[in-house]
């Protein structure tokens, strides 16, 4: 059980949560008209943007001796780490919108990075789920696929496996101790909503 938890939290990191989103928006959605090769190129700069430049910045914080442990599961060293991904998350919408993608997916990640602020403001006094807050954002798009028409499946099934999805990562994160189950449902309740809301904008 321990090492399925820790590869579920691996599988479902905060930093690659968002290409998994790129890689749903570009099949489920009206976007699967566009050209595979212009679907791709868009998936690799959004795991550069958001995974190997914020990864990046951790790997050299922690060889600074800046955070003593590159997993972030210290409650006072995720100040720098946490705002370097919400900038990231914000570089990543900036580009979609000045690549005219649709506003609903740049949302996305605008939703994400205000998700990661709250966090960081939360995380001061109170240890609050990174990995949930992702996975709930996560959630929270494929229903806004669902409910704004942008799909061109049926959600149904998407969305049920998603929220068990969401599920088993909360229940690896409490398993592992890494967190409460309140600072779990806390956080997928952030990422969720931050998502939600953000996505209405269009």
């Amino acid at each position: 059980m321990k090492r399925i938890s820790q590869l579920l939290s691996a599988i479902f990191s905060p930093l690659l949560v968002p290409t998994y989103g790129m890689i749903m928006a570009s099949y489920l959605s009206v976007l699967a008209v566009l050209p595979s090769g212009v679907l791709w190129t868009t998936v690799a700069i959004t795991f550069v943007i958001t995974c190997v430049l914020p990864l990046a910045g951790i790997i050299a914080l922690y060889k600074s001796g800046v955070v003593k442990d590159p997993g972030l599961n210290e409650r006072s060293e995720r100040f720098i780490p946490y705002g370097l991904a919400a900038a990231c998350y914000l570089g990543c919408a900036f580009f979609l919108y000045r690549a005219s993608a649709p506003l609903w997916l740049a949302m996305f990640y605008a939703g994400g990075a205000v998700a990661i602020v709250i966090n960081v403001i939360v995380n001061i006094k109170w240890k609050i789920s990174a990995h949930a807050a992702a996975v709930g954002g996560l959630v929270a798009f494929v229903f806004r696929l669902a409910a704004s028409h942008q799909a061109i499946y049926d959600m149904n099934v998407w969305m049920s496996a998603m929220v068990i999805v969401a599920g088993m990562v909360m229940t690896a994160r409490v398993y592992l101790q890494r967190h409460t189950l309140m600072q779990v449902l806390a956080g997928a309740a952030n990422g969720f909503l931050c998502v939600w809301l953000m996505s209405m904008i269009h």
